[in-house]
């Protein structure tokens, strides 16, 4: 029975996606084969609206065939001849099947339409690689599933049939998750957790013509979920990637979401930033948002002194945790004077000493940092440590106050992950939003919830961050009426003197001793 709402369809479609991994399942690393399945679902994207393009143009221009291809050679991503879905299902059964899908990916990649935004997101990938899928024969068969899962009809990504793009793009960042928690560890490296995603983006409240980037953006999912927080297209997103499989992944998303991927670039963010103007001088934004690696070890500490772009003047933070060199990059990329920051740390980040309490302490006399907030443990792909997400704001004013929130039981249990639903998030969202307005005073916001300090009290904990020192979550115990206790203890103690005697009783006649 066909799907009859859109709701139905999407979770049709994101069924099937899913059992299309089946091909590979036990025998591909989930972090790996996640790579072919979501190439083969982009490339599918591709093919169907070409198709679905090239069929209205022959309804609107009969046999003009040369018009036709001047119009087609003017869309989005041209697909050259015999580089389209349907050419890989033609020759499914050739032998050297792998290559074949290779090279019509080659094709994309390179004709002069795609080049610019293609280049190099199909180079990391090989469907013809015996490591992952096996010899001639094994690599045929499996690549022959992959081939079928994706030709059922459910899956005609035509925008004819299936309208919107969000089906799409929806279908992609499911696919995504569902890697990221089959990877384990792995895939905390490539996802944010979409309810951590939402509340960031609600706090930062990014607005229409703003810049948003993320400097550690994985495969997208939190770049795309603050950027769809705008309402409308009027952003511009920008974001780099160290992991060039996961950098590819992330242009797709934003091609599905209908985001210009042009300002998302491969590279190492704290070695090698790749986000600059034309002179040369790191790019700024108006909200940076990130979820990095974290305490990444060997980053770069040796080279940090003499950084070209000073972003480390406050200290080098030490070279086995990368956390405030991160934060450090986010705050010089922010604008002066309106410049939002958002970003996922561990705890240890909130009251480390050394080099780390000294920057955080110039972070704070400096008046850039606005909230703590605490999440709860095992929130996360591959760890079950919980998290803080510290907020900055370069245009504060004069209030030098920091809202601290213990949202870590604000959550639902789960089988294997922590989830925060919606109402967990509105409220740490709301209490951010009011503080903002300036309806919240210094002290007691929200009973065992939310506490405003001062300044001087920051300075008095020695610029110590860790929550429960500001948020009281305290709870007491009713006390015990030890009288009570006493008279129970008495009357259990006659109760079981009573059943010994009856016991005793029953084994007598049985001719035992007790």
């Amino acid at each position: 029975m066909p799907p009859t709402t859109r709701k139905e369809l999407q979770q049709k479609i994101n069924a099937t996606l899913w059992a299309a991994c089946d091909t590979f399942r036990g025998v591909v690393d989930p972090a790996e084969y996640k790579n072919y399945i979501l190439v083969f679902l982009f490339l599918k994207y591709l093919s169907d609206v070409w198709k679905d393009k090239l069929e209205q143009y022959r309804q609107q221009y009969g046999d003009d065939e040369e018009r036709i291809q001047r119009k087609m050679q003017r869309e989005p991503f041209v697909l050259p001849e015999n580089a389209t879905f349907d050419y890989i299902v033609s020759k499914k059964q050739d032998d050297q099947i792998g290559q074949v899908i290779n090279t019509v990916l080659e094709h994309i990649e390179d004709h002069e339409r795609n080049r610019e935004k293609l280049s190099g997101v199909f180079r990391g990938i090989d469907f013809n690689s015996e490591a992952n899928l096996g010899r001639v024969k094994d690599r045929k068969r499996r690549l022959g599933n992959l081939i079928d899962d994706f030709n059922k009809p459910i899956l005609d990504f035509r925008p004819s049939v299936i309208g919107s793009m969000d089906v799409i793009g929806n279908a992609y960042m499911y696919l995504i998750e569902r890697f990221a928690s089959d990877a384990g560890k792995k895939g905390g490296e490539f996802y944010t957790p979409h309810e951590v995603s939402q509340l960031l983006a609600q706090l930062v409240a990014p607005k229409k013509g703003e810049r948003i980037c993320d400097p550690t953006c994985g495969s997208g999912s939190l770049l795309i979920t603050v950027a769809e927080e705008v309402g409308g297209r009027d952003f511009a997103v920008y974001g780099q990637e160290s992991n060039g499989s996961t950098w590819a992944l992330c242009k797709m998303n934003m091609f599905l979401h209908e985001m210009d991927a042009r300002g998302i670039q491969w590279g190492d963010t704290l070695n090698n930033p790749r986000l600059k103007e034309e002179n040369n001088e790191l790019m700024r934004f108006d909200v940076v948002v990130a979820n990095p690696p974290f305490s990444l070890d060997k980053w770069g500490a040796e080279n940090a002194g003499e950084d070209p772009h000073r972003r480390f003047w406050r200290g080098v933070p030490p070279k086995s945790k990368a956390d405030y060199a991160f934060i450090c990059h986010m705050i010089e990329t922010a604008y002066e004077g309106h410049g939002r920051v958002g970003v996922i740390v561990p705890h240890g980040v909130l009251f480390r000493g050394g080099s780390e309490g000294k920057i955080r302490q110039k972070l704070i006399e400096e008046n850039l940092l606005d909230a703590v907030i605490g999440l709860p443990a095992n929130l996360f792909y591959g760890t079950g440590i919980p998290a803080a997400i510290l907020l900055f704001d370069k245009g504060r004013g004069d209030n030098k106050n920091v809202l601290f929130i213990d949202a870590s039981q604000e959550y639902d249990s789960g089988k294997n992950q922590n989830h925060m639903a919606e109402k967990q998030i509105g409220r740490a969202v709301s209490v951010f939003k009011a503080y903002k307005a300036g309806a919240c005073e210094p002290g007691v916001v929200e009973d065992k919830y939310a506490y405003l300090a001062t300044f001087e009290e920051l300075a008095e904990n020695e610029f110590n961050l860790n929550i429960p020192r500001y948020v009281d979550t305290f709870e007491e115990e009713e006390p015990v009426d030890m009288e009570a206790v006493q008279h129970k203890i008495t009357e259990l103690n006659g109760r079981l003197s009573e059943l010994e005697d009856q016991m005793e009783g029953y084994l007598s006649e049985l001719n035992l001793k007790f």
